[in-house]
């Protein structure tokens, strides 16, 4: 990757063609930190929220050796790049090419489940294996969550209990999970969630192993600043202190959005001002997917390669570069008044799903990505707002962004590793 101090030097340096990613790794590794230092158990970053190879990377070089996959592509992309990482096919729906070639191409062992029907699939193309590890994932409650997910995959109460004792006789580890719903915002929304879940568990009347508290967790956002993650955690330990599981039993979770949100920002040019109409070269069908769908608001600046930009502002409507009308963001944007072609608008937390959300539609689409130095946003992991540095400085490490892990984290997981060893 290209390399610059903050994004106006790229802009003043040469065109912003197209949208352009600027990746902030040091962000992700001080995020990936946070969550191993913090969580007490497995973390398994959810590969859906931004797949980009040099996101794999900074992950892996920041210890981080479990991932969640949804498909077997995602699946593949972490075997080339970590291959000796954990892999689990978290997706409830999946191909019979797809288990087949994830168990005996990739050795993928842990499976998710929602329905009996998935569960013979996974039977049926693994011949039956005996080394399987099986999630029974549950439909929960998504009140707490700025971006529900309910609905689509999950066991209800119903079909739960025969569901686990189903996958309890033909997994060498079973578990169950849950997904709270994106960006959620009351830690007390996982305690809820596990508390159904033991409630399952015990009308099942068998023994599990693993508990997946999914993903969730959220990153800060203009007038959308969660609570924070330490007070997730806390929720999640004392949640777990209370379940129907195994003393020894292992506690997962998929950060996705938590991990990336803060590492990325996207460089979108005006190519026309119309009035109150604002054109961009990216959109909905590109980096700002979540800009349109998500419709809570992201911090943006603007920066001109000639002289600075109004310090007044007037409010416009923003548009995507395709023909398609739906290509439009949501509300009015504060934005100098003298804003005009060619000055490039910054999105920021765009880590997840951004870059990942991009098509090729009408031909637009093609994302490039940089390296920067800077960050000028909100953190969930230091303990205020960042000041932005100079141009020649690279952020460092802020002293609150590493803390010390939970004493009952670092038991269980010298319990995993002695139960692994043996």
């Amino acid at each position: 990757m290209q390399r610059y101090h903050t994004p106006l030097d790229l802009v003043r340096s040469r065109p912003v063609e197209g949208p352009v990613a600027c990746a902030r790794p040091d962000r992700l590794t001080i995020a990936a930190h946070w969550f191993q230092d913090n969580f007490p158990g497995e973390v398994l970053y959810a590969v859906k929220a931004n797949p980009s190879p040099w996101v794999i990377d900074a992950l892996y070089a920041a210890g981080l050796r479990w991932f969640d996959a949804a498909s077997l592509a995602e699946v593949e992309l972490v075997a080339e790049r970590c291959p000796d990482a954990t892999i689990a096919f978290l997706h409830p729906v999946k191909s019979r090419h797809a288990i087949r070639r994830a168990y005996f191409d990739h050795g993928v062992r842990i499976f998710v489940l929602d329905c009996e029907a998935e569960l013979e699939k996974i039977l049926v193309e693994t011949d039956h294996a005996d080394d399987l590890t099986l999630i029974v994932r549950l439909a929960v409650s998504n009140d707490g969550a700025a971006l529900p997910l309910a609905g689509k995959f999950g066991a209800g109460e119903a079909e739960a209990p025969d569901l686990i004792r189903a996958a309890r006789a033909h997994a060498e580890a079973l578990g169950v999970s849950f997904h709270v719903g994106s960006q959620c915002m009351a830690p007390n929304a996982y305690g809820a969630a596990m508390a159904e879940a033991s409630r399952l568990i015990a009308k099942a009347g068998v023994t599990v192993d693993i508990v997946d508290v999914g993903g969730g967790f959220p990153a800060p956002y203009p007038g959308l600043t969660p609570p924070p993650l330490s007070d997730y955690i806390d929720a999640i330990e004392r949640a777990f202190e209370g379940m129907m599981v195994l003393e020894n039993a292992d506690l997962w979770c998929e950060p996705g959005r938590a991990l990336i949100a803060e590492a990325v920002s996207v460089l979108t040019r005006v190519e026309l001002v119309k009035g109150e109409a604002v054109y961009l070269n990216d959109g909905a069908y590109g980096c700002l997917f979540d800009m349109v769908h998500a419709q809570w608001p992201f911090p943006i600046q603007v920066h001109r390669a000639d002289g600075e930009a109004s310090l007044q502002t007037a409010e416009f409507t923003l548009y995507g570069p395709t023909c398609d009308p739906i290509d439009t963001m949501p509300g009015r944007h504060a934005l100098p008044a003298d804003l005009a072609e060619g000055d490039v608008i910054e999105v920021g937390m765009l880590g997840a799903y951004g870059t990942a959300m991009a098509t090729g539609f009408n031909g637009f689409g093609q994302v490039e990505t940089c390296k920067v130095d800077d960050y000028p946003w909100m953190s969930l992991y230091s303990p205020a707002a960042p000041v932005p540095a100079p141009a020649d400085a690279v952020i460092p490490a802020a002293a609150g962004d590493r803390i010390l892990p939970f004493a009952r984290a670092q038991r269980r997981r010298r319990a995993r590793l002695m139960r692994k060893r043996g």
